[in-house]
């Protein structure tokens, strides 16, 4: 009997520790996000194609990210879901992250697609109406003579 409640002693005591140390990790982990400026997302500025797999199969979306007035401006398009204005941009740590809405059957429905530089590649994460469907892929930049690898996102020296 006493092995019995010593283990459940043991249980409860590593549920709590591992419980709070497992929130308190978590909650220091996520860089704050702030607003994206040509500045701070140069190296993001171009054309790129968002290659990604999901819930649903494979898609392939057009993103395009360019500096208007000084503003950092976006549109992502695709042949299922049309054009659609980037409402949203922001940096996370080393992360762009946009959001956008996009028209399926009269409802808009909210989107979010993170580019995350590794590497030798930038991770796309895509999510789709607060987590009713999510992608994961790669985003390979188009523009003229830049390369697919990943931005660098040093800062400048």
């Amino acid at each position: 009997m006493r092995t019995i409640v010593n283990s459940i002693r043991l249980a409860l005591m590593a549920a709590f520790v591992f419980g709070i140390g497992a929130g308190h990790v978590a909650a220091q982990s996520a860089p704050a996000a702030v607003p994206a400026t040509p500045t701070n997302v140069e190296a993001f500025l171009g054309e790129w194609t968002v290659s990604a797999n999901g819930n649903y199969g494979p898609a392939t979306f057009d993103v395009t990210l360019k500096v208007v007035d000084g503003k950092v401006v976006g549109e992502v398009a695709s042949s299922a879901m049309g054009k659609s204005a980037v409402t949203d941009l922001s940096k996370a740590g080393p992360s762009l992250v946009l959001r956008y809405a996009f028209d399926y059957q009269g409802t808009a429905v909210g989107a979010v697609i993170t580019l995350t530089p590794g590497n030798d590649k930038v991770d796309a994460y895509l999510d789709f109406a607060d987590g009713a469907a999510q992608m994961a892929g790669t985003a390979t930049k188009k523009t003229a003579g830049a390369s697919s690898a990943a931005p660098d996102i040093r800062p400048a020296r």
